[in-house]
């Protein structure tokens, strides 16, 4: 099967940031029930204006040690790879010529499961690293919008594809997956990550 993949050094971003987009790198159907029935899903939880909430999403955190990951005032530690997440590792870094040391996943049920805006700043992440974002499951649109002046850019995510964002859209730009009801397929979502060690 032919995998197809965008020009490397096309910035989707106007200014003040990177996002690459590779296309399709991996065939999805491989990995799909392998993350499914294998990785150790958890309904994610949240501290929103002291009240804690209880996610649809479900997450994993892994790596190399068990890094602590600390979001929405939750921490998480991480578990050690399993080989499918080592293969997609290695391929994602392969694809974006970066390490990574761990790797948070989403399982988004169907379309109506999204993420609001948010920027990954948190101080666990190496400042400015790289994010390479991979896509199993259903075609998502990925969008991002600027912190001052409100541009919005969109991409729509294909089964198996990679996206990297990396230098300063962290600072610049906040990013969603939006929710619809078009979609009813679950995706899941690894997004590589450099954490300091």
């Amino acid at each position: 099967m032919e995998l197809f993949s965008r020009d490397e050094e096309y910035n989707y971003l106007p200014y003040d940031g990177c996002v690459h987009y590779y296309g399709r790198v991996v065939d999805s159907l491989v990995y799909y029930q392998e993350l499914l029935d294998q990785i150790e899903w958890k309904n994610d939880e949240a501290f929103i204006f002291g009240k804690r909430i209880i996610t649809k999403r479900k997450v994993a955190w892994y790596g190399d040690e068990s890094y602590a990951y600390t979001y929405s005032k939750v921490t998480k530690q991480a578990l050690l790879w399993t080989p499918a997440l080592v293969a997609l590792k290695n391929i994602a870094e392969e694809k974006c010529r970066n390490q990574f040391n761990s790797c948070l996943l989403n399982l988004y049920h169907s379309g109506e499961e999204g993420m609001a805006w948010h920027s990954d700043g948190e101080k666990e992440l190496v400042k400015h690293g790289v994010i390479a974002s991979m896509s199993i499951g259903a075609d998502r649109k990925f969008s991002f919008k600027h912190k001052d002046t409100k541009e919005v850019i969109s991409i729509v995510l294909q089964s198996g594809s990679l996206l990297t964002m990396k230098d300063q859209t962290q600072d610049h730009w906040l990013h969603r997956l939006p929710p619809t009801k078009k979609v009813i397929m679950p995706r899941i979502n690894l997004t590589f990550r450099q954490m300091h060690s």
